[in-house]
């Protein structure tokens, strides 16, 4: 069982950046793959970027690719996203997920650990 909190949304003009933040209740932090996902309003919440219980292995939507870097920290038990280049359609609501390791794919469901969201919202 994890419990997952984000932090770090807020309004920042286009081209800004961000870092979110989302803390772990476990006492297992590195049993867990974690990710990132967001949905905008009217839209289906989407894949942004995951990574995997080593650190060793990333992956990332196409669409942030180069601009959103996600990294966790294992004495914190942390997963942070830096999110730089920002753009209006980066606008949404950012969710943390774990899900219990092995998970090569990086696929999460709905059954997996998830946050509460964090509003993102990029101004043009």
């Amino acid at each position: 069982q994890v419990q997952l909190v984000e932090s770090g949304g807020g309004l920042v003009q286009a081209g800004g950046s961000l870092r979110l933040t989302c803390a772990a209740s476990t006492r297992s932090f590195s049993n867990y793959v974690m990710g990132w996902f967001r949905r905008a309003p009217g839209k289906e919440r989407e894949f942004v970027a995951a990574i995997s219980w080593s650190a060793l292995g990333t992956s990332y939507a196409d669409s942030v690719k180069g601009r959103f870097t996600i990294s966790r920290d294992r004495a914190k038990k942390t997963v942070d996203l830096q999110m730089n280049n920002l753009k209006p359609e980066d606008t949404a609501v950012y969710y943390c997920a774990a899900a219990i390791r092995p998970r090569p794919t990086f696929r999460f469901y709905d059954n997996d650990f998830w946050g509460q969201g964090t509003q993102v919202t990029v101004s043009s």
